[in-house]
């Protein structure tokens, strides 16, 4: 899995491929895609940036298609419960999932400067942490690994 939130990339397919990938699986495990929560997804995946639920909703309400809180919150926990996007606990904001359908314990790298978002495959974090709760008794249920820095383009205009 690239870190695509700090590489170029053909952000049309990334996008068009995610909205695939999450309507097959929909399909697959019964779920309902509601035009909102579609649309949703389609606004966080257009950025790769963290967005918070107001954000969002700013964006739903200037298309017409909502203007309470609820709104916003209802698709982004469907969004996160399914796997199809990610709560950053730092910033208390949302990510469109960079791998949906797969099963992962993603690490985020934020950039403080600019707000880019970008998941990495947090396998060997993840499976390191369990191993230390582990030794101690501890299981684990959900890991969010995230680290605050300088995307690459941030790192270079600092320079």
């Amino acid at each position: 899995m690239d870190a695509k939130g700090f590489e170029h990339h053909d952000h049309r397919h990334c996008i068009a491929t995610a909205l695939q990938t999450v309507e097959e699986t929909c399909d697959v495990q019964g779920l309902q895609l509601t035009p909102v929560r579609r649309r949703v997804l389609e606004i966080l995946l257009a950025r790769h940036r963290a967005m918070g639920a107001y954000d969002v909703l700013d964006v739903l309400r200037e298309e017409g298609r909502g203007s309470q809180p609820p709104v916003a919150y209802r698709a982004l926990d469907f969004l996160v419960a399914n796997g199809f996007a990610h709560r950053i606990e730092r910033l208390n904001a949302f990510v469109a999932c960079a791998a949906p359908g797969v099963r992962h314990a993603p690490c985020f790298l934020i950039c403080r400067n600019c707000s880019a978002v970008a998941e990495t495959p947090g396998r060997r974090a993840s499976e390191a942490l369990r191993s230390a709760a582990g030794e101690l008794g501890f299981q684990v249920e959900r890991v969010a690994i995230e680290a605050e820095g300088l995307c690459p383009s941030c790192v270079d205009t600092a320079q």
